[in-house]
């Protein structure tokens, strides 16, 4: 049996997602709480900001990134798109962030 927590980060994007992606969400879930190596979730490790955690495809573009904390307890830290996950800001978006303030 395995236990899934979520941050509260996770659970504030997930209420912002579009209807479809929650449904979808809660099918790949029950994959996951199946079998967390299931080929079709393409579970995979991060590294940079995410390393000791692992990412899970919800769609094409969707990702759950993760972190196991113990023997069958994960933790969901973040859901959304590729690039509202792993986007580095630009230099330019820098520039305006540190001058604007």
């Amino acid at each position: 049996m395995f236990r899934i927590l979520r941050s509260k980060k996770f659970e504030k994007q997930f209420r912002k997602l579009p209807l479809a992606v929650q449904v979808r969400f809660e099918e790949r879930l029950r994959l996951f709480l199946e079998n967390p190596y299931n080929p079709l979730l393409h579970r995979h490790a991060l590294s940079g900001e995410y390393v000791n955690c692992n990412s899970i495809n919800i769609t094409g573009d969707f990702r759950v990134i993760f972190k196991q904390e113990s023997y069958g307890v994960y933790v969901f830290i973040r859901i959304g798109t590729h690039s509202q996950l792993y986007e580095q800001p630009s230099v330019q978006n820098l520039y305006f962030l540190v001058y604007s303030a």
